[in-house]
């Protein structure tokens, strides 16, 4: 049985995840000075203008609008000629403490809130992730590489991939599709970055093996993205949750990261999640594992634990759920503690996905769980 399954991914440029950066640069400037503050912050970019707003609760400063100057900057917009730049553009300010209502269940050790966060690994990649929206991620990433690089001069900040992936019996074989939507100055040719783009970005990136006479190529679809980034569009944090997580693959429980305090569940159980799937299908128990928490605003235990390893898995998913619960850390304090996310790591996360990422900080990634796994389930 064949099937087609596509997913997308955007460069740090793109104004949706402008806002995630600059959301969290502020929750790391103020982790950096005060581990135990609590953030939930958001930003909306539009032409010439950023607003940040949120509750934050600290016993620090943070000159608000210094961070979003830098993030930008290091984004890449400190042109005035592309329409958005970081030392023109006007940043404002809407800023109160965290509702006491919520502190009462978080200062005892609850949840931030109640929802739902799901988890998920396969063996499709090294990194256990899908892969649609790890090469997706390669492309964006590239894209930014040839421009910081200053390769291809003619780049700018925004950008987008998109990958669609031929199955054959869940087992991907090729590559169906590819889009790149490249933002550039006025000078360069269609023609021009077209050739520069296949040559040293997909080329570069895609293996030659998934490539055939088949696969359809798209490179700036219009024929020109001159005009990008919150001139274009505007952004709002939060937005891109699909491209944080795995590209459509696995489920979403809807809340977003970015802005968000360790304390939120949306987050760090999202991670925790990841964690425990990750681990699962490293040991090999599953080669898909999709691990769902739930939890109540105020309440420290999850809800509900539940484990679907789509057919795939060796034991019973009662059993793993049930040795889920002895191995690992459920709580928030739990999970913050076993995690270590009280550290300013939340900015690089912003871009490029959450997970997949075999980088330092990134510890949910890690995979030191596979032995009491194996031992728990023998």
């Amino acid at each position: 049985m064949k099937h087609y399954f596509a997913s997308e991914s955007v460069t740090e440029g793109h104004p949706d995840k402008v806002c995630d950066q600059i959301s969290d640069a502020v929750l790391d400037a103020v982790l950096s000075n005060d581990p135990n503050g609590r953030v939930a912050c958001e930003a909306l970019a539009t032409r010439g203008f950023i607003m940040v707003a949120g509750e934050i609760s600290t016993n620090c400063y943070v000159e608000v609008p210094k961070v979003v100057r830098n993030i930008l900057k290091e984004i890449g917009y400190n042109d005035p000629a592309g329409g958005f730049d970081y030392e023109s553009c006007g940043v404002v300010t809407a800023i109160q403490e965290q509702s006491p209502d919520i502190a009462l269940g978080v200062d005892t050790g609850g949840a931030g809130d109640q929802g739902l966060m799901f988890g998920f690994a396969n063996s499709e990649t090294p990194e256990l992730m899908p892969l649609p929206i790890m090469l997706s991620h390669r492309l964006a990433r590239r894209l930014a590489q040839l421009r910081k690089d200053k390769i291809l001069r003619y780049l700018r900040p925004d950008g987008k991939s998109q990958v669609s992936v031929e199955y054959k019996q869940g087992v991907p074989k090729r590559i169906d599709a590819i889009i790149i939507g490249a933002h550039h100055d006025q000078e360069v040719k269609t023609a021009d970055l077209r050739e520069d783009i296949k040559k040293l970005v997909i080329e570069y990136i895609v293996p030659k093996n998934l490539i055939d006479s088949d696969t359809k190529i798209f490179i700036n679809g219009t024929g020109r993205f001159e005009i990008g980034g919150p001139v274009s569009d505007t952004g709002v944090t939060g937005r891109k949750i699909i491209v944080d997580t795995y590209g459509g693959f696995a489920r979403h429980g809807g809340g977003a990261f970015s802005g968000k305090d360790p304390t939120k569940v949306d987050r760090s159980a999202s991670y925790m999640s990841r964690y425990i799937a990750k681990n699962i299908v490293k040991a090999g128990i599953a080669t898909t594992c999709e691990v769902q928490l739930s939890y109540c605003i105020g309440i420290a235990e999850p809800v509900s634990v539940n484990v679907n390893t789509f057919g795939t898995a060796k034991i019973e998913e009662n059993k793993i759920a049930k040795a889920i619960r002895e191995i690992f850390k459920l709580t928030p304090g739990g999970i913050i503690d076993e995690l270590k996310l009280l550290r300013p790591i939340y900015t690089k996360t912003a871009a490029y996905g959450h997970f997949g990422r075999e980088e330092e900080g990134f510890t949910w990634e890690n995979t030191d769980k596979v032995d009491i796994l194996n031992k728990t389930l023998k």
